[in-house]
């Protein structure tokens, strides 16, 4: 998943930097303030949308409160984030499901770990040419993303309705088992499937790409319910899991007013989680 350099200040009862910046700067340094200081800064990267508008929610008005300044890291993509945390330039990152965040560890020996899940930041299938999907024709094209747990993610829920029938740990196209409507399915980089869908049938678009494109749960023919198990977590390194920052900042990102203002804003499409 990838991040360019950009600054804003923000404005609470107490004064919150927001710094948007590139991926190659350093994590901030300190972890231990003195009395009276608060609880210092923490450099967190996300995607914009959703996470990236929760954390800047955040920053405006609870964690001001609580003395935390939070430091936005924008990515772009699902390709940087965990090298990001891994190499010291970011905190955290808050961008990913566990099933990601496991298949990143064993591709890289990395030891990253969850502080716990954040939200669900519902998927779907999206078409400019069918308005539901009993009306997709034997031998559709379905754009699906590339990248190993949205793929499989994407062919559970087709496999859900009875579409498709796949393995339990279905990762790519080689976990089909029976495709008895002939769908041709294009592997295709998560951040363009928006733009693929005037030359397909249909296609799965997660919400980080989907909100940015206009698409929105009214345009979904088929919409990834709460039930899903692709929560997105908060991940951090195993030194920093207990740091008090990264603490009160998980217990920020799942708390009523967090919750509220996810749903007011995205209206069911951001699942929020709410711990206490």
């Amino acid at each position: 998943m990838s991040r360019t350099l950009r600054s804003t200040v923000l404005a609470a009862a107490a004064v919150v930097a927001l710094t948007l910046t590139g991926c190659a700067a350093g994590a901030s340094d300190d972890t231990a303030p003195a009395d009276g200081e608060g609880l210092g800064t923490l450099k967190v990267g996300a995607l914009q949308t959703p996470a990236g508008d929760i954390l800047q929610h955040i920053a405006e008005t609870s964690a001001a409160e609580a003395g935390l300044e939070i430091e936005f890291v924008p990515f772009t993509d699902y390709n940087t984030p965990n090298t990001a945390v891994v190499d010291g330039s970011i905190d955290a990152n808050l961008f990913q499901n566990q099933t990601f965040l496991d298949n990143f560890n064993e591709q890289t020996g990395s030891d990253l770990i969850s502080v716990g899940e954040a939200y669900l930041p519902s998927a779907a299938f999206y078409s400019d040419k069918v308005s539901s999907l009993d009306e997709l024709e034997d031998g559709a094209t379905i754009a699906i993303p590339n990248d190993p747990t949205n793929e499989g993610r994407a062919l559970l829920l087709l496999a859900a309705e009875g579409l498709i029938e796949t393995t339990d740990d279905v990762v790519d196209l080689s976990g089909i088992t029976a495709n008895p409507r002939d769908f041709e399915f294009r592997e295709i980089e998560n951040a363009t499937l928006p733009q693929a869908l005037p030359d397909v049938d249909a296609a799965f678009v997660t919400i980080s790409f989907a909100l940015p494109a206009g698409l929105s749960s009214d345009k979904a023919i088929l919409l990834e319910g709460e039930d899903s198990p692709y929560y997105n977590v908060l991940a951090t390194t195993p030194e920093l899991k207990d740091d008090p920052r990264i603490e009160k900042l998980y217990e920020l990102l799942t708390s009523q007013e967090t919750a509220d203002f996810e749903n007011e804003t995205w209206g069911g499409l951001v699942v929020p989680v709410v711990n206490g």
